[in-house]
């Protein structure tokens, strides 16, 4: 039975459509892990990353904090998570929240150094307060660099998360995880298949985020 095969028939058996284990229920919680990371890592990364940007300070320290979190591997992070803390949610948020915050963090500081000095000096020399040179000069041209990094934390997020069911969470990666465990390949493509679906969409909303959220002036100047 070939890859194709495979999606048609989980897809089309009804019992993976219902109860807890049915595909609503394993989205809705990779949705929630997804969204809950992304905004932890957000929460961290986007202030820090926004003031080093504007002052200029910091981009070394910058650069070695993410290097290092990159360098931390995501499953045995959450394994060693586990033994420390016992089951719950914490075990699965750290890894995807230290997976996340070094592309939000060092795209964040790029965007913001970036934009060209001339109107923020022209808004300094105006005497603007530095928090609207931040938010009305800095930021709107730096939004498309700072989406971007959003989008590449929560793909990655999106595609770590599966890894959740190995400490008996739920979400798409149960069907892998289980699937592999029963032999079930039917299980484990089809899980696949959701979760590359899922970073599709993430990506397709990111983009219509930053149409939407993007001056039409900076999108062409892009």
């Amino acid at each position: 039975m070939n890859v194709l095969n495979f999606i048609n028939s989980f897809f089309s058996d009804s019992a993976h459509w219902q109860g807890y284990d049915g595909i609503p229920a394993r989205l809705a919680e990779h949705v929630q892990y997804t969204l809950l990371a992304l905004g932890i890592a957000a929460a961290v990364g986007l202030p820090v990353g926004l003031l080093t940007g504007h002052t200029g300070r910091g981009g070394n320290a910058l650069a070695l904090i993410a290097t290092s979190a990159r360098a931390l591997p995501s499953f045995g992070l959450m394994v060693l998570m586990f033994i420390l803390l016992g089951l719950g949610m914490a075990p699965v948020m750290i890894p995807l929240v230290v997976l996340a915050i070094p592309p939000i963090l060092v795209t964040t500081y790029e965007a913001m150094r970036s934009v060209d000095p001339a109107p923020v000096d022209a808004a300094r020399g105006m005497g603007m307060a530095e928090t609207g040179i931040l938010f009305r000069v800095e930021l709107p041209v730096a939004l498309p660099l700072i989406l971007s990094g959003l989008r590449s934390a929560a793909i990655q997020i999106v595609s770590t998360a599966t890894i959740a069911a190995y400490v008996s969470f739920g979400g798409l990666g149960r069907y892998i995880i289980d699937g592999l465990y029963q032999r079930n390949y039917e299980k484990v493509v089809g899980g696949a298949t959701l979760v590359a679906a899922m970073a599709l969409t993430t990506l397709a909303l990111f983009w219509a985020a930053a149409r939407f959220a993007v001056s039409p002036g900076v999108r062409r100047r892009g």
